[in-house]
């Protein structure tokens, strides 16, 4: 292969002694200048007006990854790996900025990434070219210097992304200098505090307080930034609109390279709907906890009955009711109720009842009487709408037999031990809560024999919707216990459960589910 100073040494190529001449020209001066380019740490290259190399220093070889190569210009975006900024498309060769300069352009500051099996990683160099003309205008070829921009367009491509990333962030975040004057806030922080951007920069965080927070909080805050120290923790502020919210805040100092603290950075979550949540989580298990100690534990143990009863709720509070209450001269009731609604409003509803119920049951004996009397109480209580269904069944121990008033309640069930229907315990009387005038009867008593089943339930069991749509119906809650008669009473009831499981395709419950079950048996 031809060296490039043979090139220069023979007229063989055809060129015009013109050009010869510039050429010797050339290598003349770049001579003379050679050590002081090959120190210099741009990339310098020198090429005679038909880009024939003249001078390529070490660090454009280091830089591009290869040297200097006997190569016309046409093949240098080829042999090099030269790309436009795209790092995919070769640059084309008439604009390179080498060519360009010795076409008689200046060029300045242009990206080439450049990528060959020497560089296989790649590295991003900025190009400044321009024509090399002797003192009378004679073009003596160009000349291009480059540096290696890679760190610098990476920083760049980090500092965009992080900015991309804190614009776009839902959470509030702004930057305050050393004074804690406001000098850059995120969209995130205008959708949180309500202030747009004009309205914040120039100010000071304390457009957000609250006034929940005492000037020892604020002193211990500033001290510890001050000192360098990041801060967190959980701060009530307020919004432009007055309202109230907490944030979990981390503020962290900025610090120059002298280690002086220069601005603070502040980033803010909004954490007011996930406090009300744990907040609500909280009452709700208390009121859990409260509401676990209004069910019975466990049935009365009478002679000649069986007895279980169970509340499933739907939801984290139930709105059913059952219960077992003793009453004087040998008889015990038994109560189901559901309070329209779910949650914990029903909830407490529901407690309301039971102990107006309970404490009626102790001073009055028929049963009507004393579902009036929790009306005329409840009315006066329970907001439009709100309203209490009860079925109070009054069980006489010595006579066998039941009586009972249904406020607006799904009827009952009274079962032969062959499983035909003996009595219905239809409703007798409207809702509790609506009206202050209650109009609710007591029947007359049903007898009871061995083998009898008294079957108390709320609507979440006849409801019950099965995947294709059907409601289970009083039917076919009936025929769930039918076929579980033979057991004892907490069978049948933890058989109807299952049964009406087994109905929706276990899925979970949309109502509350609860019963009673009563078995008549020997009193042997």
């Amino acid at each position: 292969m031809e060296t490039a100073k043979g090139r220069a040494s023979v007229d063989s190529t055809g060129r015009p002694p013109r050009a010869l001449s510039a050429r010797s020209v050339a290598r003349a001066r770049t001579a003379a200048l050679e050590p002081i380019l090959q120190s210099v740490s741009d990339g310098v290259v020198v090429v005679d007006p038909d880009g024939v190399f003249i001078l390529f220093n070490h660090a454009a070889e280091r830089i591009l990854g290869v040297g200097l190569l006997d190569v016309s210009p046409e093949r240098w975006t080829e042999t090099y790996g030269l790309f436009l900024p795209d790092r995919v498309t070769p640059f084309p060769a008439e604009r390179l900025p080498l060519v360009c300069a010795i076409h008689g352009e200046h060029v300045r500051e242009v990206e080439i990434f450049v990528r060959n099996p020497l560089l296989p990683e790649g590295a991003v160099i900025s190009v400044n070219a321009t024509p090399w003309r002797d003192p009378s205008g004679v073009l003596l070829g160009g000349i291009a210097v480059f540096r290696d921009i890679t760190a610098h367009k990476n920083a760049d491509a980090t500092v965009r992304r992080l900015s991309n990333a804190v614009e776009q962030t839902a959470d509030a975040i702004y930057i305050t200098s050393r004074d804690g004057i406001i000098e850059y806030v995120n969209p995130g922080f205008e959708v949180i505090t309500g202030y747009s951007r004009e309205e914040a920069l120039g100010r000071t965080p304390r457009l957000l307080r609250s006034g929940q927070h005492d000037a020892e909080h604020y002193r211990g805050l500033w001290g510890a930034l001050l000192a360098g120290e990041v801060f967190r923790g959980t701060m009530v502020n307020r919004r432009k609109n007055g309202e109230i919210y907490y944030a979990e805040m981390t503020i962290t100092p900025i610090k120059d390279t002298t280690g002086a603290v220069t601005h603070f950075v502040a980033v803010g979550k909004d954490m007011t709907d996930r406090r009300k949540r744990q907040e609500r989580e909280m009452e709700l298990g208390i009121a859990r906890a409260v509401q676990a100690e209004l069910f019975p534990t466990r049935a009365p143990h009478l002679a000649g009955f069986d007895l279980a009863g169970a509340a499933h709720p739907a939801t984290e509070m139930c709105g059913d009711y059952f219960d077992f209450i003793r009453v004087e001269n040998g008889r015990l009731g038994l109560v189901v109720g559901d309070v329209s609604g779910h949650g914990l409003g029903p909830a407490l509803v529901m407690a309301e009842a039971r102990a107006y119920l309970r404490a009626y049951l102790r001073t009055l004996a028929d049963a009507s009487t004393v579902l009036r009397a929790v009306n005329e109480t409840l009315v006066a209580d329970l907001e439009d709408g709100r309203f209490v269904s009860m079925l109070l069944a009054v069980l006489d121990l010595d006579a066998r037999s039941l009586s009972y008033a249904n406020a607006g309640h799904p009827p009952g069930y009274v079962l032969g031990a062959d499983g035909g229907v003996k009595a219905v315990l239809e409703s007798t009387g409207t809702p509790l809560g609506l009206y202050p005038d209650c109009h609710v009867s007591t029947t007359r008593s049903v007898p009871l024999a061995d083998g009898d089943a008294v079957i108390l339930l709320t609507d979440g069991i006849t409801e019950s919707q099965a995947p294709d749509g059907s409601f289970l119906g009083a039917d076919g809650a009936l025929r769930i216990v039918r076929g579980l008669l033979h057991g004892s009473a907490q069978q049948v009831l933890d058989g109807l459960v299952a049964g009406v499981r087994e109905f929706t395709g276990g899925c979970a419950p949309v109502d509350d589910v609860t019963a009673i079950v009563c078995k008549a048996r020997s009193r042997d």
